[in-house]
């Protein structure tokens, strides 16, 4: 490479980081954020929402409450929900539905599931708290209307470690 031409490469460079630095900050950056500010109620809520794909059909999610509405919720009664999410088998069998493996005999194939009895256990537990239900019979799938709800619970779990 001749020395005019990494001269000129060089000053498209600093041209082109030049006007990155010219620009306004991302004001869309927090737009869920802004969203929240603009239309929430005054004393503050809580907003989750999600738009992914299941067996090629978007699933589309929003729910919200404010932190009044959250501080008078029984949290106690919202604990078999998170129990049965509460163990790292029943996690793996959840993500291993949503890639597509629906039978106890398909997990039973996989490492780390356990026995067939463990597996069911596991399964019933999950389908018991609304994580799982059967598309038909012996065939399970993460609900649609559960399915969202599972990714934010999971995103904020990463959000806090």
């Amino acid at each position: 490479m001749s020395e005019r031409s990494t001269e000129k490469r060089l000053a498209d460079l600093e041209a082109r980081v030049a006007e990155l630095e010219q620009r306004p900050e991302n004001t869309d950056a927090l737009w869920a954020l802004e969203g929240i500010r603009e239309h929430g109620p005054r004393g503050g809520s809580v907003v989750y929402a999600g738009r992914v794909e299941s067996d090629g059909v978007p699933v589309e999610w929003q729910y919200g409450l404010s932190t009044e509405g959250i501080a008078e919720l029984d949290w106690a009664s919202l604990a078999p929900a998170l129990d049965a999410l509460g163990n790292p088998v029943r996690l793996n069998i959840l993500w291993a539905v949503w890639s597509g493996v629906s039978t106890v005999a398909a997990l039973k194939e996989r490492e780390g599931f356990g026995t067939t009895g463990q597996i069911y256990h596991h399964v019933n537990q999950l389908a018991a708290a609304g994580w799982l239900t059967t598309r038909r019979r012996g065939h399970y799938v993460v609900p649609p209307d559960r399915l969202v709800p599972l990714l934010v619970i999971l995103t904020a779990a990463k959000g806090v470690l």
